[in-house]
Parts: C-alpha cells; sequence; structure tokens
C-alpha cells in the first residue's frame, strides 16, 4: 500500500536551525531525514509510555481476580439492563 506524503512546516530559529543541521551531518542525512526520525521517535516513545498501564504485584493480583471471576452486575448495571429488556422487544 502507497501512502501519499504529507506536508508539515517547522520554523526554527538559527540556533536551532544549527543544531539541527550538525547533528543531521553526523547522522548523514538531511535536516528534514533527521527532524522527521528524531519526532517520530519521541512521539512513539510518548504514546508507549501514556498508554500502557503498570501495576504492582498487589494490583496485578486484584485485577486477574476481578476478571477471572465470575460476572456480577452492580446494581445500576442490573437496574439498566432491567429498563432495556423492558423498552426493547426482539423480533
Amino acid at each position: 500500500m502507497r501512502t501519499t506524503p504529507a506536508r508539515f512546516d517547522l520554523k526554527l530559529d538559527s540556533g536551532e536551525k544549527e543544531i539541527v543541521a550538525r547533528a543531521a551531518a553526523l547522522m548523514g542525512t538531511t535536516m528534514a531525514g533527521f527532524v522527521r526520525a528524531a519526532a517520530k521517535e519521541k512521539a512513539q516513545t510518548l504514546l508507549e509510555r501514556e498508554t500502557r498501564i503498570v501495576l504492582d504485584e498487589r494490583d496485578f493480583a486484584r485485577f486477574a481476580a476481578a476478571v477471572s471471576g465470575p460476572f456480577e452486575p452492580n446494581a445500576h448495571l442490573s437496574r439498566t439492563l432491567k429498563e432495556a429488556r423492558r423498552k426493547v422487544r426482539r423480533a
């Protein structure tokens, strides 16, 4: 599958541009290539960190027990299910 490139403009002050240019040269790539790779790496790291849930042993044991045991709806869910059954008729 081929994707269409999307444009992203970025303004840097002269000091920032110099730093990026030097780093890109050290990596043997263009400034655009360097910025693209650095932004993607940083974004992936952030997304991984923010979408992962880490539990200690006690909390994991509680979670595992909750999802392994039989399902028991709480009072609010039980009322909602009864109301839905009353309102919805199956064909």
